[in-house]
């Protein structure tokens, strides 16, 4: 069976975005990124917000064959990733490989949680809230920036208790630090 894996970037103080909604503070480095990539790369399905996939939705038009390899294997990765959209709003998707549906549906993501090949991520605080309450969500692999941002759009959800075991860390260069929790049921 798969694993839901909620993966987030954010700010040592909890932020995925700021007050003003800018999160330009979270882009990672080439040494980040390229791990990210490889973290990235058996990943064949994203469950997104709509607010995170219209952010997401860059590397889908974004010429990236001139940007470092980095940058392009990114966007290779993410455009050949199939994706679903969670959002009442938004009708139809404006990237390949995508299909949106209106409502979350536990028992939906349990049936990919038991068909899928690989891991399944899971992006957007607000999605994964969702995901927690059900008990879907079997990792949490959180990139914490070295910043502080005051305040702004939590990373983990309120109204969520979990209990987690730590099963991987990483130090960057950057102050970047990279950990994997499991979600103990």
């Amino acid at each position: 069976m798969a694993k839901l894996i909620y993966s987030a970037i954010m700010s040592l103080d909890g932020y995925v975005a700021d007050t003003e909604g800018n999160f330009d503070w979270s882009m990672p480095d080439e040494e980040v990124h390229r791990f990210i990539n490889e973290r990235e790369r058996p990943v064949q399905h994203y469950l997104y917000g709509r607010r995170l996939y219209d952010v997401m939705s860059a590397w889908d038009s974004w010429d990236t064959r001139s940007e470092p390899a980095f940058i392009d294997d990114f966007a290779h990765l993410w455009r050949q990733a199939d994706k679903v959209v969670f959002s009442r709003t938004l009708r139809d998707p404006t990237t390949g490989n995508t299909r949106i549906e209106s409502d979350f549906k536990a028992e939906d993501v349990r049936q990919l949680k038991a068909s899928a090949a690989t891991d399944i991520l899971i992006g957007g605080p607000e999605l994964a809230a969702q995901a927690f309450r059900e008990g879907l969500v079997d990792e949490c692999q959180l990139i914490i920036v070295p910043v502080l941002v005051g305040g702004g759009k939590k990373g983990l959800p309120d109204g969520v208790e979990a209990r987690l075991e730590l099963v991987q860390e990483r130090t960057f260069s950057s102050g970047t630090i990279f950990l994997k929790y499991r979600v103990l049921k």
